[in-house]
């Protein structure tokens, strides 16, 4: 199984994902924090991005969701296109578009997205990883 490794972030688990720019087609890496604790598995959104990032990657607009919790009240929501290059994962997923993600962080993987892999530190206590 192909495995992506990344170090721990502020001591907090953390996944590197590649968004693709509208303009131009550059790929920018962005680093969200890993929270399985961030929606359930059946959610409508899988990621919590800085909303100039989904604007910029050309998102398409969707129906604004309502979240409880750290970020509470009505969000928009895009769908975009989400890369993990090392393990071949290219999908387009639905994000929801915040004005303030995390502090040390580009935003949230949420549990939705995490549970597509196996995931853990697999026996590293200094990393987090996701395999396909």
């Amino acid at each position: 199984m192909p495995r992506a490794e990344w170090l721990l972030r502020h001591d907090r688990p953390m996944v590197q994902v590649t968004l693709t720019l509208a303009h131009g087609g550059q790929r920018v890496n962005r680093n969200l924090l890993a929270d399985t604790g961030a929606g359930p598995a059946q959610a409508p959104l899988e990621l919590v991005l800085d909303e100039q990032d989904c604007l910029m990657c050309g998102g398409n607009p969707c129906q604004p969701v309502n979240l409880g919790g750290a970020y509470a009240g009505s969000f928009p929501t895009y769908l975009i296109r989400v890369e993990i290059p090392t393990i071949g994962f290219a999908h387009d997923l639905l994000a929801v578009g915040l004005q303030s993600p995390p502090q040390g962080f580009d935003g949230i993987a949420c549990f939705r997205f995490l549970n597509r892999f196996a995931y853990g530190n697999f026996a590293d206590s200094g990393q987090f990883a996701v395999e396909s």
